[in-house]
């Protein structure tokens, strides 16, 4: 994936205005949003602009008012929703993986990680790929005397804040001198913009490792390994463990949850919810009813008839009890405090 903006220049007419729906945010999601924008237009004739900038970059954009949704795998933290100027809602519109992509020349055997190992890897502590404590885990596997590269986001990023919570809940050394977050004060690595920059840097990197959306490490071949999970299995991303992770815990009616490091023998443990970020009433600035109508419509498909699309890229859809969330949060939006028309 090299493009950072998925822009399906069309336009949707309501008698004599053109409108279109923008929205910015996540690389995470962008293979999905990609597909499905362009999926849209041919069902509807609606317009979809949406750039792929980051989620801490799309949190802004929605915070200034200046698209129309954000595209987020974290919420907005807690202490800066009173900052925005509205009321906001977020709501679930895929479920996906963060990997552990590497690149080791010569070696064909899939690696497998522990979260304190991938944690003393981001620390700087392990610095070399034969180092004992990943050779004890992957026995008969000949690993060579590389140097470490660590890859990680240089942007504000959903995926960071995913691998950082993720970190967090297994290494209490991560968790105090780290911490949680979209942008964090990285002890080591270099940095790549968006997912497709952090594949970049892994694919030309010998001796690299970083972490990515898994379905950037299919479509560009870059090896990824497993990761014990909280059951002590070792799991590999796939659309199965996803879906465990998931059911492993009850979406609540705010919307949002961390499924990291989630319970079952099955789950993969670096798995996500990602988001959609609205404000609640949608009247403010030059903004029309129409405008109001053209975005509902949008995020009521994407949840609905979207969720078609989520599994050839990867992502896993929507559970029935995350789509009635997502629809009834969705229904609450207004215009003026009134309810938005068709």
């Amino acid at each position: 994936m090299t493009k950072h903006v998925a822009l399906i220049a069309l336009t949707l007419s309501t008698g004599a205005s053109a409108l279109t729906v923008t929205g910015a945010g996540s690389s995470f999601v962008y293979p999905l949003f990609s597909k499905m924008f362009d999926q849209y237009h041919s069902e509807t004739g609606d317009t979809v602009n949406y750039q792929s900038v980051g989620s801490g970059a799309g949190q802004k954009q929605l915070h200034d008012r200046t698209i129309d949704f954000a595209a987020s795998d974290v919420a907005v933290p807690a202490t800066d929703v009173a900052g925005y100027p509205g009321k906001i809602i977020t709501f679930p519109d895929a479920i996906g993986a963060v990997v552990p992509s590497y690149n080791l020349p010569g070696v064909t055997a899939s690696l497998k990680f522990t979260g304190p190992v991938l944690a003393d890897i981001y620390l700087g502590k392990i610095k070399v790929w034969n180092d004992p404590q990943i050779a004890k885990l992957n026995p008969g596997v000949t690993l060579p005397p590389l140097p470490v590269t660590v890859a990680r986001r240089s942007d504000g990023s959903g995926t960071t804040g995913v691998f950082t919570d993720y970190l967090s809940k297994v290494s209490p050394e991560w968790k105090s001198k780290v911490g949680s977050a979209t942008s964090v004060e990285w002890p080591v690595g270099v940095g790549g913009k968006g997912n497709d920059g952090v594949s970049g840097i892994v694919k030309s990197t010998p001796g690299a490792i970083g972490y990515i959306e898994l379905t950037y490490a299919l479509q560009n071949k870059i090896d990824f390994g497993s990761v014990q999970n909280r059951a002590g299995q070792f799991v590999k991303a796939d659309l199965a463990s996803v879906k465990a992770a998931a059911a492993s815990v009850s979406l609540p009616s705010a919307g949002i949850i961390s499924i990291t490091n989630a319970s079952g023998s099955q789950s993969y443990p670096i798995s996500t919810y990602t988001y959609v970020i609205v404000y609640q009433d949608q009247k403010y600035g030059n903004r029309t009813p129409q405008d109001a109508a053209a975005l509902k419509k949008l995020l009521m498909w994407v949840v609905t008839k979207g969720q078609a699309y989520n599994t050839a890229l990867n992502y896993v859809a929507l559970p029935s009890s995350a789509q009635t969330r997502a629809l009834v949060l969705i229904s609450g939006m207004t215009y003026g405090g009134q309810p938005i028309a068709k």
